[in-house]
């Protein structure tokens, strides 16, 4: 993994609440890079994110609503959150219940400007 990947993630993971953080492909789901908390099971968190991304985004743009910029999808146990990044990755986040989602949002929109 790249050290510039490493760093944007580590800087997300400094957010209180969030348990990981990842760059995915965005249309096979494959981890390119991570900073998890042990217990977080990656792979499957990747794939699942990749594909609600694609699912989504196409459902926005037959609603004339245009590209996704944010999912957050939110569970009893925690969140998931996901904002697309450059060359068709997107920037995964697992995340407690109860974590700042506009701080999150907010480091996770600055990583991916440094992705570019």
């Amino acid at each position: 993994m790249s050290l510039r990947f490493q760093r944007l993630l580590d800087v997300i993971t400094r957010v209180r609440g969030v348990q990981g953080a990842m760059l995915v492909a965005g249309e096979d789901g494959l981890v390119v890079a991570e900073s998890l908390m042990e217990g977080v099971r990656g792979n499957a968190v990747a794939a699942l994110a990749a594909s609600l991304t694609k699912r989504f985004g196409r459902a926005a743009e037959a609603g004339g609503l245009g590209p996704v910029s944010f999912l957050h999808l939110q569970a009893t146990d925690g969140a998931l959150l996901v904002v697309p990044a450059p060359e068709g990755m997107v920037l995964v986040v697992v995340a407690d219940a109860d974590v700042n989602v506009g701080l999150a949002r907010l480091e996770m929109r600055r990583a991916v400007e440094e992705v570019a």
